[in-house]
């Protein structure tokens, strides 16, 4: 087929949809795509315009947005392609559509867009003959801001116990948020197989099938819009900070992920006869381990997500949470995971602020390059660390994650990986973006330096 022929019958599909649109009701439509915080960003379309915008009508100036590159006031606007296919009417609010979409600068991909990253990560899987497939396990908080600061989404979960975790009575109590979100999420498709209350006082998380990557990256944009929509009619936000009490728990995203076969569709983690883990499973997770620092500095994006990273902290119980650079079988004080009930890598570091389409990315790179490389994870750790002494996890070599985004933005920098599969660009925008944060943080007086040190010095 012909270019003309090609955007010709593209054009007639749009008008297409445009029409089944109306009939349903739908009167706009966004064609998003994300910033550097996995923010989507959209003008908005009156739905007749659907075919212009699919040839690329809608022009972005995306230099004026967070972390997308130093295009000028001089230079050229990004055209943004609409993936016709992955429309969603919103079931929330179905006057309005949304469609992932990617941004062209002089007709390529615009490389310091997020989506086009793991676009390209996409494909590199598939010319090594593989799919990647991602289960996201989300952890957030529902509160509302009162006179005596944030409280929890249900009243009655401010208790003197340790946690609320899995409780039934405050999870029926929270229906007004659950059970709409619950209907969205299987109106759209996805499958919510559980949900619950999570240990925190108004944190909960739910779990749904799993898809292939840049399907659920891009539904992940869509769930937070509906979490946060859902929790405003009642008052209250919904917050994807990874810590935001300190003596409470902090919410990761865990992202699961496991190799096909291009062609049957075979999950290649599982080894061919046992049942175990195969030799690709191993290299792909040797691949993480190996790109560790870096990694985390895409999941584990903010100032504020290395709080999570403790065994304690000022809570009343363990956290949960990763503290170290190793793997294991069922071992949740690890980076990453290897489940017994299932064949994938969990991989423990992602928090609730990622940018999935650049920390799934970053994840299924370093991954490729362990098979390619067909590196060596070593043996599991199935050790609790949280007890082992520094002497005993000596034995296993250095462990140590990034205690802080500064030290995760160095390991990040010296990686010659992320350089090359995000570009230099691409790389040193995310890099200066996230320096600046930290140097801003790093002047802030806080409340605790001010109780701790003002009358007392």
């Amino acid at each position: 087929m012909g270019r003309n022929r090609a955007e010709e019958w593209f054009v007639s599909q749009a008008e297409v949809l445009r029409d089944q649109l109306i009939e349903q009701g739908v009167k706009y439509v966004f064609g998003f795509y994300v910033d550097i915080h996995g923010v989507p960003k959209s003008k908005c379309v009156p739905v007749e315009s659907l075919p212009s915008m699919a040839k690329g009508s809608e022009l972005y100036t995306v230099g004026a947005l967070e972390g997308m590159g130093d295009l000028g006031p001089h230079e050229d606007e990004c055209a943004g392609i609409p993936d016709l296919d992955r429309l969603v009417v919103l079931p929330w609010k179905p006057e309005f559509a949304v469609v992932p979409t990617s941004l062209h600068l002089d007709g390529e991909l615009y490389p310091q867009e997020a989506r086009n990253f793991l676009l390209r990560q996409v494909e590199a899987a598939a010319e090594m003959g593989f799919v990647a497939n991602v289960g996201i396990e989300p952890e957030f908080y529902v509160v509302r801001e009162t006179a005596e600061g944030w409280e929890p989404l249900v009243p009655q979960d401010r208790l003197d116990a340790p946690t609320r975790g899995y409780d039934l009575e405050t999870t029926v109590l929270a229906e007004p948020f659950l059970g709409p979100m619950v209907e969205y999420m299987n109106g759209l498709g996805y499958g919510v197989y559980s949900f619950d209350h999570e240990g925190g006082d108004g944190q909960y998380e739910f779990n749904f099938d799993y898809t292939d990557a840049l399907t659920m990256a891009d539904r992940m944009v869509i769930f937070r819009l509906m979490a946060k929509h859902v929790a405003r009619e009642l008052g209250c936000i919904a917050t994807f900070m990874a810590k935001p009490f300190q003596d409470d728990f902090g919410s990761a995203s865990h992202v699961n992920i496991s190799l096909a076969d291009e062609e049957s569709g075979r999950n290649v983690f599982e080894a061919a006869s046992g049942g175990g883990y195969s030799d690709t499973a191993r290299h792909f997770v040797a691949g993480v381990l190996a790109h560790a620092g870096a990694i985390c500095a895409v999941t584990s994006p903010t100032v504020n997500s290395y709080k999570r990273f403790t065994s304690k902290g000022f809570m009343d119980e363990i956290s949960w949470a990763p503290v170290h650079r190793s793997w294991g079988e069922n071992n949740r004080t690890l980076m990453c995971r290897m489940p017994v009930n299932r064949h994938c890598l969990e991989v423990r570091t992602v928090d609730a602020s990622v940018n999935y389409h650049l920390g799934i990315g970053l994840i299924l790179a370093a991954g490729l390059d362990g098979v390619a490389k067909k590196l060596d994870p070593g043996e599991p750790l199935n050790r609790d660390t949280y007890r082992m002494t520094t002497e005993e996890l000596a034995g296993y070599g250095d462990l140590a994650l990034p205690r802080s985004l500064e030290q995760a933005l160095d390991q990040f920098e010296a990686d010659d990986l992320a350089e090359t599969v995000m570009g230099k660009e691409f790389h040193r925008t995310f890099l200066d973006y996230k320096r600046a944060e930290c140097r801003e943080y790093g002047s802030v007086v806080t409340d605790w330096e001010t109780r701790n040190y003002l009358q007392r010095l």
